[in-house]
């Protein structure tokens, strides 16, 4: 069963952009997703705290589509790279903030709030 997963990298800020999007593209097809990875480059920044030697990292996040039996194999890919400084893998279930909201639970909100206000008068 296929399932969406979010993955974050650190990336050595050593290195160049062509060998990180090498390193990408790489680890990347290992997934044998036939869907695109979408990636947003957050670019290099301070880490939070030393890592090791390391005081600055390569972001980057990286959404897509695979089979959970892929995912060891990735999983090892990634702590096999010296240039991965660190990484997580998540399920990614919906966008941040609330979830949307049907039209019945909107009517009920808005029902509520209207009964809320009677009351305080």
């Amino acid at each position: 069963m296929s399932r969406e997963y979010e993955a974050v990298y650190i990336f050595d800020a050593g290195l160049e952009d062509a060998a990180i999007a090498e390193r990408l593209d790489k680890h990347h097809a290992l997934l044998g997703t036939t869907t695109p990875v979408t990636l947003d480059h957050w670019g290099r920044r301070q880490l939070a705290y030393k890592i090791g030697s390391k005081e600055t990292g390569y972001y980057v996040v990286a959404r897509f589509t695979a089979e959970g039996k892929v995912l060891p194999e990735f999983e090892r890919a990634l702590k096999l790279d010296e240039g991965v400084i660190r990484y997580l893998i998540s399920v990614h279930e919906h966008e941040l903030g609330a979830p949307p909201m049907t039209e019945e639970q909107l009517a009920a909100r808005r029902a509520r709030d209207e009964d809320d206000d009677e009351d305080e008068e």
